[in-house]
């Protein structure tokens, strides 16, 4: 699928759903050392992973934030290939990476089947725009394969929705009444719900999405079932108004340190890092960053 393909079917429907986008190559490192962050299937089922009680009856209890224990993790949260993707749907190449998470969910550990939301409230000050200059993206990640059973997102076509007001953000299938608040339509919408696509797909699946989509999670059903994946956001640097959290409240942790030392100037520059040539750089913040940086090469920047 050409990226002009894809564009058209992102602006088109407000997604776009990539079978087996990241070749295996490009997982595999991350892969290797999943365990090390995320309990095994074995583990979590069977009970011998002394960390399964904290992924039981909360659906988002399986998220880590960005930096990541794993290395190779953090690097695939800014692999060439889906940064490439990130500027072609959003047109602009001076990007900013505004939140990463890795995600897992087991069988049976919680409720993950969800109503059709938006996750504008939690990504932008705003609310979603149709102008291409000012567009945020979402994507979903799958590290591992991710069939029906095991609780792909369920996407719905902006076709079905292009009236819908900022609010409610909530459709459920069913009448739920005003016990919610004004967030949470009090009637149900299952004409929605026949209409939504489901983004089951192999290893290396990206489902890019913006935050003014509608989408679900839905429930897990294989019997021991397990299911890694990653939550990517990104922006052009000037939509200021999108954002999640700080990168600079983690940049003292020791999962940044070690990001710091493999990635390039210009996975650097995604975090807000400043690129070689700005004027920023002087031969005393030169001298600085690689004090505290002292494993990172500054040969680019004082090129």
């Amino acid at each position: 699928m050409s990226f002009e393909t894809i564009r058209r079917e992102w602006q088109t429907h407000g997604f776009a759903i990539l079978p087996g986008y990241l070749p295996a190559q490009d997982l595999a490192p991350a892969l290797r050392e999943l365990d090390t962050m995320f309990p095994s299937p074995e583990g979590f089922h069977d009970g011998t992973d002394p960390r399964r009680s904290r992924y039981v009856d909360d659906e988002f209890a399986g998220i880590d934030e960005f930096p990541f224990a794993i290395l190779e993790l953090g690097l695939l949260a800014v692999n060439e290939r889906l940064v490439r993707l990130a500027r072609e749907l959003l047109a602009d190449r001076d990007l900013r990476i505004y939140s990463a998470e890795g995600w897992a969910k087991f069988t049976g550990a919680a409720d993950y089947d969800q109503p059709l939301h938006r996750d504008y409230l939690n990504h932008t000050m705003l609310v979603p725009t149709d102008d291409p200059g000012y567009q945020q993206l979402e994507m979903f990640v799958y590290l591992v394969d991710v069939p029906e059973e095991l609780g792909p997102p369920h996407m719905l076509s902006r076709e079905h929705t292009r009236d819908l007001p900022a609010k409610p953000n909530w459709y459920p299938p069913n009448d739920v009444g005003d016990k919610y608040g004004e967030f949470v339509s009090p009637t149900g919408s299952p004409h929605l719900y026949d209409a939504e696509v489901s983004g089951a797909g192999p290893a290396g699946t990206v489902v890019a999405f913006q935050p003014g989509t509608f989408h679900r999670g839905t429930g897990m059903t294989a019997p021991r079932g397990a299911r890694y994946t990653m939550h990517l956001n990104y922006r052009p640097a000037a939509v200021e108004w999108g954002q999640r959290h700080s990168w600079v409240h983690r940049s003292h942790e020791a999962a940044w340190y070690r990001f710091m030392t493999r990635a390039t100037p210009e996975q650097l520059a995604l975090f807000g890092f400043p690129p070689p040539g700005h004027p920023y750089w002087t031969p005393d913040t030169l001298a600085g960053v690689g004090l505290r940086y002292p494993d990172l090469d500054m040969t680019p920047w004082k090129a």
